[in-house]
């Protein structure tokens, strides 16, 4: 409707411009149609009287009533009104509602996708964990947050890129070198001659055994053997990066993400990319010797001091390999950039950014964008569950899964927004109860089903070609309730989107399903009118369209039974 109603508010401007009323020059400014939050003023409200009253040199609320009176007729427009110092208050007919219905079921999986985004691309990296160990509830939370955001852009248009960004080299690596190495010659985590920063987790002895018993593992088309020797420092470093990137990738696809790129920082210094990035950092002049070290002068560029990018024994510091990344993503083309970290990420974004803006070849100021997300506190029982034996000292992501399962886990991660702080309860998870928001959210499409299923047992035949022509028969306050909270998707997407924040997706669809579960409980579906009858499937139809698109924006399935 907001397309709509801007059109309607522009005419009555142009018969004011044509008739004299105000100046024929004067320009259309960038008024806001919004939704009320209170049906008692109206369903929509405008503010162009208010906007255009000091240039058009008249009082808002005068001007306002002049638009209102050249308002063009319209049949989904019921009545317009002038409230307190010149909104234009829209109430809208109930065929406006009635079509928005119709249009959910002609645009089936459709409804809701914009082109808002003009099809230009968004490189959008997320989860991006060091191939050091187990996915853990962080990851997860980064997973289903990333992959929701990239759902969300696809359907408003971008044209999306998923990346994963592999830190596969550095002291990380090194540690995961020396714990397996330390398991292959029999050592443990107590023991004299364990490596300081070791990782304990019980993972590291199943890498090692797989290592010493010579078995192979694929990573990057290419297969890595382990060579059972306990001295092969290299080739225990390249076997236990693959295992456990192959691990990773198991355990995502269990959780239903996947990737278009997969990129290994590793190769920003096999193919040079780390050197030319520096030799361009210093050909731009944003750089300063210092103490034997190379400093990035950042302060040019926002940051609050100037970093270090090579150290004076001639080692790079992390952000260096991190700038020559994104102007990777630069290149290839990514008109817009968008990376999900965690929270204790915040301090790099800035020395990023301003590296990127110190190559000067023409990187947009505050790109890429950020969505940094807060850790994750997991309750059984009412305690907090801190440890898993497998992983050593956190809760894994396939411990959550395993437990409150896949759709749970998903809805779970992403039901708040990104940089509030989470708690994953178990039991709740697991419940198939109301108070278990993703039951309460797929049992009304279920429902739904189950309706049509009663239908074909009782024999009764469904028309609802001819319900669509009988919504007026929908008089109801729960099935007006409902027909306006169907009709709230495509702005929502849309905001959503614009907003970076998938979470609204999942608010809002516990708030249509509770507009469906109280028309549910009103009154019967398959009565014996007819024209009654075929709308009210109609209207179930819209809405079992409508939960399904949200949940799949969110990766969350819809099923016909529960």
């Amino acid at each position: 409707m907001k397309p709509l109603l801007r059109d309607m508010l522009v005419a009555a401007l142009d018969r004011l411009r044509a008739d004299g009323t105000v100046p024929a020059d004067l320009a259309t400014p960038a008024f806001v149609v919004e939704r009320t939050r209170s049906r008692e003023h109206g369903d929509y409200a405008a503010n162009l009287a208010m906007m255009l009253a000091k240039p058009a040199r008249q009082k808002p609320r005068d001007l306002a009533e002049k638009l209102v009176a050249a308002l063009p007729a319209s049949e989904r427009v019921a009545k317009v009104e002038v409230a307190g110092p010149g909104f234009i208050n829209i109430h809208l007919a109930a065929e406006a509602w009635h079509a928005e219905v119709r249009r959910i079921h002609a645009e089936g999986e459709g409804y809701g996708r914009s082109g808002l985004g003009g099809g230009e691309t968004v490189g959008i990296e997320y989860v991006s964990a060091n191939p050091t160990g187990p996915l853990h509830v962080g990851h997860g939370r980064a997973a289903a947050i990333g992959d929701s955001l990239a759902r969300l852009l696809d359907a408003a248009g971008w044209k999306v890129v998923r990346e994963y960004y592999y830190n596969d080299a550095g002291a990380q690596i090194d540690n995961l070198a020396l714990s397996v190495q330390a398991r292959a010659k029999g050592l443990g985590p107590d023991d004299a001659g364990w490596p300081a920063d070791g990782y304990r987790g019980d993972y590291i002895r199943d890498v090692a055994r797989a290592f010493l018993a010579g078995e192979t593992v694929e990573a990057d088309g290419r297969e890595v053997t382990g060579s059972g020797d306990a001295d092969d420092l290299d080739g225990i470093r390249r076997f236990a990066v693959a295992v456990l990137r192959n691990e990773q990738t198991a355990d995502l696809a269990a959780f239903g993400v996947g990737f278009d790129v997969y990129y290994l920082e590793s190769s920003l210094y096999t193919d040079g990319r780390v050197e030319r990035t520096v030799a361009e950092l210093v050909a731009s002049g944003h750089t300063y010797e210092d103490g034997g070290a190379l400093w990035l002068r950042s302060t040019d560029f926002g940051d609050d001091k100037d970093r270090v990018m090579r150290k004076s024994d001639g080692s790079y510091t992390y952000f260096l390999p991190d700038v020559a990344y994104h102007q990777t993503k630069w290149e290839r083309g990514y008109t817009r950039a968008i990376t999900e970290l965690g929270a204790d990420h915040h301090g790099s974004l800035a020395r990023v950014r301003a590296g990127l803006q110190a190559l000067d070849v023409g990187i947009p100021k505050g790109w890429p964008e950020y969505v940094l997300h807060q850790m994750v506190t997991v309750m059984r029982g009412g305690e907090e569950v801190k440890l898993s034996k497998r992983a050593g000292s956190y809760v894994t992501l396939r411990d959550l899964i395993d437990e409150a399962g896949r759709d749970a886990t998903r809805y779970f991660l992403i039901a708040r927004k990104a940089d509030s702080q989470l708690t994953f309860d178990i039991d709740l998870a697991r419940s198939q109860t109301n108070d278990n928001p993703v039951y309460y959210i797929q049992y009304a499409h279920a429902r739904v089903c189950s309706v049509l299923r009663q239908a074909d047992e009782r024999g009764i035949a469904l028309d609802v070609g001819h319900g669509l022509s009988q919504l007026a028969k929908l008089d109801s306050a729960e099935e007006q309730a409902l027909m306006i909270e169907l009709s709230r998707y495509p702005e929502l997407v849309e905001s959503a989107a614009q907003a970076l924040e998938p979470h609204a997706v999942a608010t809002w669809l516990r708030d249509l399903a509770n507009a469906f579960h109280t028309w549910y409980h009103a009154g019967q579906f398959l009565v014996d009118d007819a024209a009654v009858r075929d709308a009210r499937i109609a209207l179930a139809l819209a809405t079992r369209q409508v939960i399904r698109n949200g949940l799949d924006l969110l990766g969350v399935s819809a099923p016909e039974r529960m």
